[in-house]
């Protein structure tokens, strides 16, 4: 599958870097920046052709997929361009900053056909999918609760470094919306549909940014089940990830992207998929490799992906209604489109 990178900023580069590792699977073929220089310092590195615009890049490439990496109020737009030009996409998350762009997005995929996938990639962590078989065989029972952490560290310097971080207008959110929204899609995607939030947000340790750098919440969701959400960029010096899922008959912990513990009336742990890649690559570097060449099988094989807009779409009208809760002081309802 030949790709279009539009983007060549930091996620860029690592979007770049695992379509060279796909090998066979994939080429670069085009890198779309408004700075010239950036995009072509990526196409010495990794292929492919500089462009200034994606039509330039649309009109003169063969692509027939590509990645949208750019800043969030920016991912819907450029992802309907991209539709509209006949090609197939991966969007960084979240899928954009409004459940109305969002929906915009579903709209020209549905009319397009073409194939869409957001970028989830912990979903493919083999830990990971080893809760998901035990919450699917029964081995965890009833599911009855899940705990959220995502207890990470970003400097000053982070939200200084470009003048688009830390803002609504385009980056839409802060420690949940563009860190903690991973493990968030975890417990969505474990714990089934939210329909309420009561949440509480706050910036305690940055300054001169108009997001939080903490956020927590208790989720409902359709079941009964209750979700226990913690999202910073405050805690320092950072911990992993740590996903707890309970049930009635079993319980697993997510932590340090390993399956740290697991526990079930049935027996054993459920078996865990192997991730093939780079040897020095990390797990959850593997797993995005992996998301990669699920969109790749999705599109040759004409099925959905696994991650879809529409879970894409969940998980960000969670994040909108843990900011809704916050800013109002009670409980919010979530309303499916």
């Amino acid at each position: 599958m030949r790709f279009a990178l539009i983007g060549a900023g930091a996620i860029g580069t690592v979007h770049a870097r695992l379509i060279e590792a796909l090998g066979n699977e994939a080429e670069l073929v085009a890198v779309v920046d408004q700075d010239l220089d950036r995009a072509g310092k990526l196409v010495e590195q990794y292929g492919g052709q500089a462009f200034a615009t994606p039509a330039e890049a649309y009109a003169a490439s063969s692509a027939d997929a590509v990645s949208i990496c750019l800043p969030s109020a920016l991912h819907a737009e450029n992802a309907i361009e991209a539709l509209q030009a006949g090609k197939h996409v991966i969007v960084e998350k979240p899928v954009d900053i409004s459940l109305e762009a969002a929906d915009r997005l579903i709209e020209a995929q549905r009319a397009t056909g073409l194939t869409v996938s957001v970028i989830s990639q912990r979903r493919f962590q083999p830990p990971v999918a080893q809760i998901r078989t035990a919450i699917d065989t029964g081995a965890l029972g009833r599911v009855t609760s899940g705990i959220s952490e995502s207890a990470f560290f970003r400097p000053q310097s982070y939200y200084d470094g470009d003048d688009w971080r830390g803002t609504l207008a385009i980056d839409g959110g802060g420690a949940l919306m563009n860190q903690g929204i991973h493990a968030l899609d975890l417990l969505v995607w474990m714990l089934g549909r939210p329909v309420q939030v009561s949440a509480q947000t706050g910036m305690l340790a940055h300054s001169g940014i108009e997001v939080e750098d903490l956020a927590g919440a208790s989720i409902l969701f359709e079941s009964g089940a209750i979700g226990l959400l913690l999202a910073s960029t405050a805690a320092y010096p950072g911990r992993p990830v740590r996903l707890t899922i309970h049930g009635d008959q079993g319980t697993a912990v997510l932590d340090d992207d390993q399956l740290a513990y697991f526990a079930s009336a049935e027996g054993g742990e459920p078996e865990a998929p192997v991730l093939e890649g780079p040897d020095d690559w990390g797990p959850v570097e593997l797993a995005h490799l992996a998301q990669y060449r699920n969109f790749i099988a999705a599109v040759r094989d004409g099925r959905a992906p696994a991650v879809s807009l529409e879970a894409g779409r969940r998980s960000l009208a969670t994040v909108l209604a843990v900011y809704e809760s916050a800013r109002l002081g009670r409980p919010v309802e979530l309303k499916e489109n």
